[in-house]
């Protein structure tokens, strides 16, 4: 799946299936629905999904709980916008 098509699955009521805890955490939040991403970043303990409730984190502006996450995850707070994070990172995902 390309983040074109991610992005327009967007009009869906639901995530598409089979694309794993990350990207639907990601999906909600690219829809406006930060607490359902947040839903699904909390929880797995792997590094990707670290670094999601990272972004997700610092979205909602608790920066000092996103570094911790972001520490977790291996990385460090990127020095980028929120939308250039969340593409990035999407994309990262969807080219696993």
């Amino acid at each position: 799946m390309t983040l074109t098509e991610f992005k327009s699955s967007f009009s869906n009521e639901k995530p598409p299936g089979g694309i794993g805890t990350q990207l639907e955490a990601l999906w909600y939040d690219g829809k406006g629905d930060w607490k359902s991403a947040h839903d699904r970043a909390d929880g797995p303990s792997d590094k990707l999904s670290a670094r999601v409730h990272a972004y997700l984190h610092r979205k909602e502006g608790d920066i000092w709980n996103a570094d911790y996450w972001y520490r977790r995850a291996g990385e460090v707070r990127p020095d980028i916008s929120l939308e250039k994070e969340w593409e990035q990172l999407t994309k990262r995902i969807l080219e696993l």
